[in-house]
């Protein structure tokens, strides 16, 4: 089941507002650079391993998500890694590291999310749960920080329940009046929260 409608022509609305909005975001982003100040996000889909749990990203359904550690990156990414990304299987691995890494005073420049308002999704059964499809090209993301997630969903990603984002608040709520679950921002995302999903 797609998650936005195609016409006739092979265009969904969706695509053609996200073209237009990208060539008027994109000539921003030139002067401005990545997310408020950050690199801008980069594609996940070179066989990477999650730096939270391990488990190959490209891999498994569901929302993905990256963070940039920039200026102090932590201990607990491998010291090769020069560009100073974190890359996660879910939004869970991604809030559930930079939570932690926040705690020892490692902020990172950016975080990314996958954004299910700019890509058009799939649900589909996998062993009587529902899940939905990941989108790890570099367009598919958007900064965490401009995401409303739907939490607590009938629907499932890498790790089990996840927050699944929308930059487009109205796709989010329609998302959770069909498929159940809770609207949260970036900044209600909590331990607690993510124990409450089983992150």
């Amino acid at each position: 089941m797609n998650g936005t409608r195609i016409d006739a022509d092979g265009w969904t609305r969706r695509t053609v507002l996200t073209a237009l909005a990208a060539g008027g975001v994109g000539s921003l982003a030139g002067c401005l650079g990545g997310g408020r100040g950050g690199p801008d996000p980069v594609s996940l889909n070179g066989g990477q391993a999650c730096d939270y749990c391990n488990m190959r990203i490209e891999m498994h359904p569901g929302p993905v998500g990256q963070s940039f550690y920039t200026d102090d990156p932590p201990a607990s990414l491998p010291e090769d890694r020069e560009d100073g990304i974190a890359r996660f299987c879910s939004s869970t691995c991604t809030y559930n590291y930079v939570l932690e890494n926040e705690q020892r005073g490692h902020e990172p420049a950016v975080s990314y999310g996958t954004d299910y308002s700019s890509v058009d999704y799939e649900l589909r059964s996998d062993g009587g749960t529902t899940v939905i499809s990941a989108h790890l090209g570099a367009e598919s993301f958007a900064d965490l920080r401009d995401l409303t997630f739907v939490a607590n969903s009938d629907v499932e990603g890498a790790m089990g329940n996840s927050l699944i984002g929308f930059t487009d608040g109205d796709d989010a709520e329609s998302f959770a009046g069909e498929h159940g679950g809770e609207l949260l921002s970036h900044g209600d995302v909590t331990r607690e929260v993510l124990s409450a999903l089983g992150g």
